[in-house]
């Protein structure tokens, strides 16, 4: 029975709070960093702002799947009040891996998609990855993962 369960459907109520920190964060982290590719500077408004929503729509997309292999590997029944670190670092870990294959493909591979100068780079073998996007996904899932995990009031 649900009533015997303390907190049943936390892991809900701390997925919904994560995901939208995820949306909100990454939304505005989108916006904030466009200056950093030339789209910024070479693209309209609309292109922009079409880049930055699309963006978004991967950031949660890849949040989901990171959290979800995370919790795969390291969450159990009673998360986010047990396993929450494992998780959490896992989570991050996994967005920061994709993150860097997707820019790597996108820069150098397919050239979809190209830094401003303004960028600050990180040199890994052979290739320069942007150290704004590396931060979006330390930043925005940290902040994510603190509040799903914040205590809530009854």
């Amino acid at each position: 029975m649900k009533a015997d369960i303390p907190d049943a459907g936390s892991w809900l109520s701390a997925l919904r709070r994560y995901l939208a920190v995820i949306l909100a964060g990454n939304l505005i982290w989108e916006f904030a960093h466009m200056p950093l590719y030339t789209i910024g500077w070479t693209g309209t408004w609309s292109e922009v702002v079409f880049a930055a929503v699309h963006c978004t729509g991967g950031d949660v997309l890849i949040a989901l799947s990171s959290m979800t292999i995370a919790l795969l590997i390291a969450g159990d029944d009673a998360w986010p009040r047990h396993r929450h670190t494992a998780v959490a670092s896992l989570t991050i870990f996994f967005g920061v891996a994709y993150t860097t294959f997707s820019e790597w493909l996108n820069i150098i591979i397919r050239a979809a998609w190209a830094y401003s100068d303004l960028m600050p780079v990180i040199s890994l073998r052979g290739f320069d990855v942007g150290l704004s996007p590396l931060l979006q996904w330390i930043v925005v899932p940290l902040i994510g993962m603190w509040w799903a995990n914040a205590p809530r009031s009854r």
